[in-house]
């Protein structure tokens, strides 16, 4: 019978402060732990650390088997795993499982090959090739998409961090925060939150005493 993958795809997104996800489907992308302790650090990618081998193997496993992800995991993720260099980027099932016809030597079991998959995306000829090609599409820079969250400039931002402009210039150019940057942009978002909290309490008071 068919295995019916129409839609599903593999999603990673980081967030501006650096949390990763990574889903398959829709939903969220099992880290399989337990059965290939590879990284306790979750996923990764841009890179081959243990984290992006464990995202590696995870694809793998969520299309193939044991044997066969623990086998490729590494190879899979020099070639296609350190490619994805941008925060957002989507690999088809059906462009993973092309990767793996290609590279495993006849080692995809029958039920699992292209032919028998239902999938609405559509096949490329080198997946290493798509996945960079996406994420360089898709790359985007942390300084400049925090201001545009927070709606101000890299002067603004400087000022509020209380550091040269040239610093968070320095940040922009090199895209990427330190983690001491990281965290009083976090306590300055959770301060305008709660500021918002406490205004719209302010006006609910007002609005009472105006009955």
């Amino acid at each position: 019978m068919a295995i019916s993958m129409n839609n599903h795809v593999f999603k990673g997104h980081k967030t501006l402060l650096g949390s990763k996800f990574v889903t398959y489907g829709e939903l969220e992308l099992p880290t399989r732990y337990d059965i290939f302790p590879k990284s306790s650090a979750g996923f990764d990618w841009g890179n081959g650390g243990t984290s992006s081998i464990q995202l590696g193997f995870s694809m793998l496993y969520q299309l193939t088997n044991k044997e066969l992800a623990q086998e490729y995991a590494i190879l899979f993720t020099n070639e296609i795993i350190k490619n994805l260099n941008s925060r957002d980027w989507m690999l088809s099932a059906n462009d993973v499982l092309e990767w793996i016809e290609k590279n495993c030597a006849g080692k995809l079991p029958q039920e699992f090959k292209q032919e028998n998959i239902q999938t609405t995306s559509t096949p490329v000829k080198n997946l290493q090739q798509k996945a960079t090609r996406k994420s360089k599409k898709n790359r985007t820079n942390v300084v400049k998409d925090i201001c545009k969250e927070l709606g101000i400039t890299q002067k603004q931002l400087a000022e509020i961090l209380e550091v040269p402009e040239g610093t968070v210039s320095s940040w922009a150019v090199k895209d990427e925060i330190p983690r001491l940057g990281k965290k009083a942009i976090e306590f300055y978002k959770l301060n305008v939150k709660n500021q918002k909290i406490v205004d719209s309490y302010r006006n609910f008071q007002e609005l009472l005493q105006n009955q």
